[in-house]
């Protein structure tokens, strides 16, 4: 059968022709299309939904016992995003939330840069620092908040215990809000830091030892080689792993909620926290919590799409 003649008959036939030419592919990505609408599309469309309406824990519908309550909440449109947009809280959540992505992010691909470039060299024990620099990646991100919560405790953490020791008066970590965004930044750098140290790793062994030496020859020196020879060479994964980290990181709620529970006085609050809130503490605002997780999806995407805007615009395919 033809192209023309399937043109002409309608899509109908062209689906039956694509499904009967590539039924095996169908067959193998059915299984994880299911899951993902599953698992992710019926909750987003929910998420929609409910970001559109004014639904709270009073009008939810409910079953208690032989009594079935149905649903009170009414359709009120974009409301809940034009409370949420101009609101003074969101200001302040955006501004907290960008500092510390942009922040995090930049120490993850900076020290993740400097220890791959060490480890990329001949020594000693090189396999045994490799595992210990990855130990912080592999243990759960809840109980190395709960770890560094230990830690930073003013009165009994080990940290103000090495300073009083060292003779230096001891610092309320979790207590005051400079240093509660310290210690949140600290504690995510020493989790994100091994992902990067190994996605660099990899990126520095994938670049040819020749042009190296072909530099070295030529009379280049360490930092023409580092600058003409390994950041290119680097930048496929450079591209990546900034993307993923900022998005892990836009959205890292153990570390936040588990540390310093977004205290003190919010000083900590991130978006995806405070959306949280919104959903599971006091009067359960669901429509709320809803419109905040939809406006953090909107800015990811935002992002994501800037951030390939101007990898195109610098030639760089993304």
């Amino acid at each position: 059968m033809t192209a023309e003649v399937v043109a002409g008959r309608g899509a109908a036939p062209r689906v039956r022709l694509l499904l009967a030419r590539h039924w095996y592919a169908w067959a193998m990505t059915a299984p994880v299309v299911i899951v993902t609408l599953v698992l992710v599309g019926y909750p987003l469309a929910r998420g929609i939904y409910l970001s559109l309406t004014d639904a709270t824990e009073a009008t939810m519908g409910r079953t208690i016992g032989m009594n079935v309550i149905p649903p009170t909440y009414e359709f009120v449109g974009l409301r809940n995003y034009v409370e949420i947009l101009t609101s003074a809280t969101f200001l302040e959540r955006l501004a907290w939330t960008i500092v510390w992505t942009v922040v995090c992010v930049a120490l993850h691909v900076g020290i993740g840069l400097g220890l791959a470039l060490l480890l990329n060299r001949p020594m000693r024990f090189r396999a045994g620092y490799r595992v210990l620099l990855v130990l912080p990646w592999a243990i759960p991100s809840f109980v190395s908040a709960f770890i560094w919560r230990y830690l930073l405790n003013g009165e009994f953490g080990v940290v103000n215990a090495m300073l009083r020791a060292a003779g230096l008066p001891g610092i309320s970590w979790l207590d005051d809000p400079f240093w509660a965004k310290v210690s949140v930044i600290a504690c995510n750098v020493w989790l994100g830091v091994p992902f990067m140290m190994l996605a660099m790793l990899g990126g520095l062994q994938a670049i040819p030892r020749e042009l190296y030496e072909a530099a070295e020859v030529d009379g280049a020196s360490p930092w023409q080689r580092f600058r003409h020879i390994t950041l290119p060479g680097l930048s496929p994964v450079t591209r990546t792993v900034v993307l993923l980290g900022t998005i892990w990181t836009f959205n890292q709620f153990p570390v936040i909620f588990l540390l310093t529970k977004g205290g003190p006085a919010g000083a900590t609050e991130i978006l995806v926290t405070y959306a949280y809130r919104e959903a599971f503490e006091g009067i359960r605002n669901y429509s709320a919590s809803a419109a905040w997780g939809m406006v953090i999806l909107a800015l990811l995407i935002v992002m994501a799409a800037t951030y390939r805007r101007a990898l195109s615009r610098q030639g760089e395919a993304w």
